[in-house]
């Protein structure tokens, strides 16, 4: 029989336990033999004067079985979880029902992982070694799989493959058994590539820009969606990604100054902004939020200035995809002259549209993409040179009656290898620079731990994190103990530091699309209140709020109030800093002129000069996104979308869209919530059997 978890497992209450632990414990109680199941255990826990059950309680369980998926054994333990059943008090009934299969699910602390094995990409014919180390009593035993089977001999915590050929690519897991109770590794995904193919990164990271919000020019819609879509299947191919929404001139700066920190020899440095932008004299420019209208070059951010301080860092290949129209802004008359670029072959350029036209967005059945992700997130994943991949985009995009003439991929590269986004991540020893660059990465990426609250009137609540964008944040409260004495119960989040806008309007909404987060919605916990908070990178102090908690007792009309001061230090990219000046570095200091407004020839920047021709007045209106209803430019884009009837589905991105739902993706968000216990979702197919 299992050992009943430890004192300090055994005062957790029962609410507490992970959603799949608890599925778990309901399918076994549901199909238990007789004497054993559910109702076995309400008749136990009834000896507890707290948790016994009236008969409708019983009833309404046993009417579960009658819904679809409903189990009555599931009912049962919420409503044990409800009166403060403990983990301890669970044991404690199982145990009386000599329940082991139950038991087995509540004693894996007994069981502790401390070395988890590491993925490795690694050529064929080297040395690979897995390992797995534990802890438990009296002693442990290891059994290695490679997906669903079990590798031969592998019976040790180090799973070593010598030499590594390329079948031996795959998932692998271990399971740890002691006497009554077994556990799982993560798993650690082998990638073995063969000798003939040297295409490999020292690492891969990217930065991801949408702007939308824009202080002094129309607002858009689909950047958001496209750098959540881009984000997540850039980490599906091991890039490191940094993804921001409305950044200012200033934080623009210091967040490319950040992302060139991550670069190093080798390293595949990935860009993509999607926003407004323009394009003069082959140079393009990214447009702040915060720009003046009319904007020039001095406050924006030059593409080709970026490339160079990228290829300072002797990378292994630079991407830029830019979302963007490339038509010629007027009111800027400067020429931004450039020192000469290295002569590399490790550059790819796709633009969004050929130079002088515009980019698109695309709106149909809750859609919000912008025309080029539409077709790039379809392809983005596929094993092929970058350049070919781009290529099949175009020819994508060319099929479309929408954009047929209207707007068209270009690409420019001196890209002379077969290089991929695919390419695997070479394993060598870590240097300084990639410890420092990881450690820079893992910084802005730091949720705020799950907590729980207790308030002195018995109620608990707990609060739990999610990352929707590195700089965007959604908080979730739940209700997880109330007492029976306290009929009406409430609680929410406020006081945020207004450095971050909170609308108090938008918070504490019963779904996440109440709040402005549609992209997310999915994977997070359901039947809380939810808060979005933006702009993280403005955050100048600690993340400080309040819990409030109203509850009422019965018969009294007086509303109880409780509150608690919450402290979440800097999550996600607030550890970085953006919303500061211009730091004191060369790489931002050679990017543009500190000041936008001042003079251009004194403010020039190390690595580029300019030469203002004579002035001339603007005959036309300035830039790309803009929409002035007396420029016969619009008048005309107008007139060409309505006249082929798809006005409601294609639209400039010089138009202000409205909200609506979007497409969303497979990949799940970041939460700070427990995490589902792995063997319980492979036990079965793993075809567990206790060792002897």
């Amino acid at each position: 029989m299992a050992e009943p978890p430890r004192s300090a497992a055994g005062s957790q209450p029962l609410a507490r336990l992970a959603e799949p632990l608890l599925r778990r414990l309901s399918e076994l109680l549901d199909r238990a033999a007789p004497g054993r199941g559910w109702r076995d255990l309400a008749q136990r826990a009834a000896s507890r004067g707290r948790l016994r059950l009236s008969p409708l309680d019983l009833e309404q369980c046993s009417l579960r079985v009658l819904e679809p998926e409903g189990s009555p054994s599931w009912s049962l333990l919420k409503l044990l979880g409800d009166r403060g059943c403990t983990v301890g008090e669970l044991v404690e009934f199982l145990q009386a029902l000599e329940h082991t299969e139950a038991l087995q699910c509540l004693s894996h602390s007994g069981i502790k992982i401390v070395i988890q094995p590491d993925s490795q990409a690694v050529l064929s014919g080297q040395v690979v070694k897995l390992c797995c180390w534990a802890t438990g009593h009296p002693f442990v035993h290891y059994q290695w799989f490679k997906q669903e089977k079990e590798v031969p001999h592998g019976n040790s915590p180090e799973l070593v493959l010598n030499p590594v050929n390329v079948n031996d690519s795959g998932f692998y897991i271990c399971r740890v058994n002691s006497e009554s109770s077994f556990v799982f590794s993560r798993w650690a995904q082998l990638e073995v590539c063969d000798l003939q193919d040297t295409s490999h990164a020292t690492d891969k990271v990217a930065l991801l820009i949408g702007n939308m919000s824009y202080w002094n020019h129309p607002q858009l819609k689909a950047p958001m969606v496209d750098v959540y879509e881009l984000t997540n299947l850039l980490r599906q191919l091991d890039f490191k990604v940094v993804s921001l929404l409305d950044l200012t001139e200033s934080e623009m700066r210091n967040a490319v100054g950040e992302f060139l920190l991550l670069l190093d020899k080798g390293v595949y440095g990935l860009l993509y902004y999607a926003g407004h932008g323009y394009e003069n004299y082959g140079n393009s420019f990214m447009v702040p939020i915060d720009a003046p209208n009319p904007y020039r070059s001095a406050n924006c951010l030059c593409v080709q200035n970026i490339l160079k301080l990228m290829q300072e860092k002797e990378t292994g290949l630079n991407v830029f995809l830019l979302d963007m129209c490339r038509k010629r802004n007027e009111y800027d008359d400067t020429i931004l002259i450039l020192d000469a670029l290295k002569v590399t072959a490790n550059i790819v350029f796709g633009y969004a549209t050929c130079q002088g036209a515009e980019a698109f967005e695309i709106q149909q059945s809750g859609l919000a993409n912008g025309i080029f992700m539409k077709f790039l997130k379809d392809r983005l994943l596929e094993d092929k040179k970058i350049t070919v991949l781009l290529d099949e985009v175009a020819e994508d995009m060319g099929k479309c009656h929408l954009t047929k003439g209207k707007q068209a991929l270009e690409i420019r590269s001196s890209l002379s290898e077969k290089r991929a986004l695919t390419d695997p991540v070479q394993q060598t020893a870590s240097s300084a620079e990639s410890l420092a660059r990881n450690l820079q990465w893992a910084k802005a990426h730091e949720l705020p731990e799950s907590m729980y609250l207790e308030f002195r009137c018995g109620v608990q609540i707990q609060l739990g994190f999610a990352a929707e964008f590195s700089n965007v944040m959604i908080i979730y409260t739940r209700i997880v103990r109330q007492p029976p004495d306290i009929a009406v119960c409430r609680a929410y989040v406020t006081d945020f530091a207004l450095d971050l806008d909170v609308d108090p309007k938008e918070a504490n909404k019963g779904t996440p699309e109440e709040t402005g987060s549609y992209l997310v919605s999915k994977d997070l916990p359901k039947h809380c209140l939810y808060t979005r908070l933006s702009s993280l990178q403005k955050l100048r102090e600690h993340l400080i709020f309040t819990v409030c908690l109203h509850y009422e007792y019965p018969g009294i009309e007086e509303t109880m109030d409780e509150r608690k001061e919450v402290n979440v230090g800097k999550p996600l990219i607030a550890k970085l800093g953006l919303h500061q000046g211009l730091k004191n570095n060369d790489c931002l200091q050679t990017c543009v002129p500190n000041n936008p407004f001042h003079n251009q020839i004194e403010s020039r920047p190390v690595a580029a000069q300019y030469y203002i021709p004579g002035h001339y007045q603007p005959n036309s209106c300035a830039g790309v996104y803009h929409t002035n209803p007396l420029c016969s430019d619009s008048i005309r884009q107008a007139e060409a979308c309505s006249s082929n009837g798809v006005s409601r589905i294609l639209a400039s991105r010089r138009e202000v869209q409205n909200h609506c739902p979007v497409e969303k993706s497979n990949v799940p968000v970041e939460t700070t919530d427990d995490t589902a216990e792995l063997e319980f979702l492979l036990s079965d197919s793993l075809g567990f059997s206790k060792q002897q």
